[in-house]
């Protein structure tokens, strides 16, 4: 089992590395990033539905709301930006491989029960929020040609932070308890 969470999270890396990586010959345009930014939040409230639902320990679930409810709040946010700008969100490669990887994710977590599940979640975040702070640090804000859309990366960049500490404090927590 510890394996196959490992190889999952491996492979998930690789597919969220594409954010990470760029387009180094064609930046994403701002569309493109707005089209991420929804997916990428998109991905994680759909995780954390299930974390809610499927989560074993009550430290994951309310791990699992928290996602919910921090992600959808950036959704927000940024829906109401691109609509304000009149920008329609582009869907691209990265997007569409968020979303695939989202859903392979949630496929392999809905296998999962107990502590198992627990530990797939977490190692599931700590993986994806550090993709997505690098994503953020080296494609998306150094990209973004709209102000207020590079001031709104900025601005929920410490969230993903706290959100990437508070998984690994998780999974280090739980780790000594199973």
């Amino acid at each position: 089992m510890k394996k196959a969470i490992h190889l999952y999270c491996a492979v998930l890396a690789a597919s969220l590395a594409l954010i990470a990586a760029g387009a180094h010959a064609q930046a994403p345009s701002d569309p493109q990033i707005a089209a991420i930014v929804v997916t990428a939040n998109q991905v994680d409230i759909d995780a954390g539905q299930l974390a809610k639902s499927m989560g074993h320990s009550k430290e994951v679930k309310d791990f699992g709301q928290q996602m919910v409810t921090d992600h959808t709040g950036v959704n927000k946010s940024a829906s109401d930006l691109v609509g304000k700008l009149k920008v329609t969100p582009e869907d691209n490669a990265t997007s569409k491989s968020l979303k695939e990887g989202g859903d392979k994710n949630l496929a392999h977590l809905k296998g999962l029960k107990g502590a198992d599940f627990d530990k797939a979640y977490l190692a599931n975040e700590v993986t994806y929020h550090q993709t997505v702070l690098d994503a953020m640090d080296k494609t998306l804000i150094p990209n973004a040609k709209n102000e207020e859309l590079k001031a709104l990366l900025v601005k929920v960049r410490p969230a993903f932070v706290a959100h990437l500490e508070h998984a690994k404090h998780l999974q280090a927590t739980l780790g000594k308890k199973g």
